[in-house]
C-alpha cells in the first residue's frame, strides 16, 4: 500500500466511522484488509483501494467493518454492572413507579455481551420488575457483529471472559464447544445497525445509556458532537455509563459525574428536573425536585 493510498483510507475511515488512525498505523490497515482482498477476489491492496475510490459502497462497507474494533466481553469492568443492579435500576424504578417502563440503549454493543449482561442482571431482579416494560436496544455499525449478537452463540473462550459460572449454567445451553444464550434472554434485547456519526434521534428517549469504550477512537470534535446528541436523548434523571478509561472532563459540559459512582454521568442539558428524580441524583438536584 502506498502512503497516498493509506492517507486516502485514513480520511475515508474517519468520515464513515469516526475512526482516527495515526500515520504510523499503516501496518494495521494492511493486516486487517489483506483478508478482504482475498475474499473479494482481488489481486492486491492497491486494487482494493482503487475499487473503493470508485465509490463501490459494498466494498467501502466491508473496509469499515474490517477496521472496526469489536472487542467485548460479558460484565466488562464489572463496576458499571454493579452500579446498574444496586443503584441505577432501583433509583429509576422509584422515579418511574407510575409509568413502570425503562428504556436502555447500549451504543456500540458489538457482539452483544454488554446488552445481554444487562438483560441477565434484570432477569435476576424479576421479582422487582414484575409488570414493568423494559426495553433494551443494542446498536453497532457492523452488521456482521450484530448477526452474531442476534444468534447469541459464543465460544468457550468468550463465555469464560467475565461471565460468572452460575450465569453460564443458568442461561446458556452447550452445543459442543459453543454456548447459546437462551431464547428468553435473547428476546429481551433488540439489535439495530447504527452509525454514531449519523443522526440517531429517531431512537427516542432513554433512561439509561451505555456508551462504553467507543468514543476513545474518535477525535475531540466528534466526541463533543456525539456527547451533545446523546444528552438530548437522555431523560433528565437518566444515567450515562462510560468505559473505565473514558470521561467527559475536558471534553463537554453536556454531562456531569454522579458523586461516588465512577463512570456514571447525568445530563446538564435538560431545562428542568421533573419531580420524582432518580435516587442517584446529587442531593442539591433532589432538593430542587422535591420543592416543586
Amino acid at each position: 500500500m502506498t502512503p497516498l493510498d493509506y492517507d486516502y483510507l485514513r480520511k475515508l475511515l474517519k468520515e464513515r466511522s469516526g475512526l482516527m488512525l495515526s500515520p504510523d498505523k499503516q501496518y494495521l490497515v494492511e493486516s486487517r484488509l489483506t483478508p478482504l482482498v482475498r475474499k473479494a477476489g482481488l489481486a492486491s491492496l492497491a486494487e482494493l483501494v482503487a475499487k473503493v475510490k470508485s465509490n463501490n459502497e459494498r466494498l467501502i462497507a466491508d473496509v469499515v467493518e474490517a477496521m472496526t474494533t469489536n472487542e467485548s466481553f460479558f460484565y466488562r469492568d464489572k463496576i458499571p454492572f454493579d452500579h446498574f443492579r444496586d443503584a441505577i435500576v432501583p433509583g429509576l424504578m422509584a422515579a418511574r413507579a407510575k409509568q413502570r417502563r425503562l428504556r436502555i440503549w447500549c451504543a456500540a454493543a458489538s457482539t452483544g455481551q454488554e446488552p445481554y449482561s444487562l438483560a441477565m442482571c434484570l432477569k435476576e431482579s424479576k421479582e422487582r420488575l414484575g409488570g414493568w416494560r423494559v426495553e433494551i436496544l443494542g446498536t453497532d455499525i457492523s452488521t456482521e457483529v450484530l448477526e452474531k449478537a442476534k444468534a447469541g452463540v459464543y465460544s468457550q473462550f468468550e463465555v469464560q471472559r467475565g461471565l460468572p459460572i452460575q450465569m453460564l449454567v443458568k442461561y446458556f445451553t452447550q452445543n459442543g464447544e459453543l454456548w447459546q444464550l437462551n431464547a428468553e434472554i435473547r428476546g429481551m434485547v433488540q439489535h439495530r445497525q447504527l452509525n454514531l456519526l449519523q443522526d440517531f434521534s429517531h431512537l427516542g428517549m432513554f433512561d439509561i445509556i451505555f456508551c462504553r469504550n467507543v468514543l476513545i477512537y474518535f477525535d475531540h470534535p466528534t466526541k463533543v458532537n456525539i456527547f451533545e446528541r446523546i444528552a438530548r436523548m437522555l431523560e433528565p434523571d437518566g444515567v450515562l455509563a462510560l468505559g473505565a478509561a473514558e470521561s467527559v472532563v475536558g471534553i463537554t459540559n453536556a454531562f456531569r459525574p454522579y458523586p461516588e459512582r465512577r463512570g456514571l454521568y447525568r445530563t446538564n442539558l435538560a431545562p428542568a428536573v421533573r419531580p420524582g428524580v432518580s435516587s442517584l441524583a446529587p442531593p442539591a438536584l433532589k432538593a430542587v425536585a422535591s420543592a416543586r
